[in-house]
């Protein structure tokens, strides 16, 4: 995908914050460490990276999942493999 710098700025913003949200209300984090892990999970990328923002290709529900249940966490958890109501909300 081409986007500009602003672009994936605020892309990578809202990443983030699905991410800690999923990881506060699904992963039972304090607001502060459900931060720091969305920071640690969606690091800025400089332009001209080669495979920039190739995190985007699945949501921030999906990576936030991976980290509370671990791996095939829809195997275990199936009710988990799309995004609850609330989170769609967020946007």
């Amino acid at each position: 995908m081409t986007w500009s710098e602003e672009e994936y700025v605020e892309y990578l913003a809202g990443e983030r914050r699905r991410f800690a949200w999923v990881m506060q209300r699904h992963g039972g984090l304090p607001a502060a460490q459900a931060e720091a892990a969305a920071l640690e999970r969606y690091p800025y990328e400089a332009r001209g990276k080669p495979y920039r923002g190739l995190i985007f290709h699945d949501e921030s529900w999906h990576w936030a999942m991976l980290k509370i249940h671990g791996e095939l966490y829809w195997v275990a958890h199936p009710e988990l493999t799309q995004p609850s109501a609330d989170y769609r909300a967020l946007d």
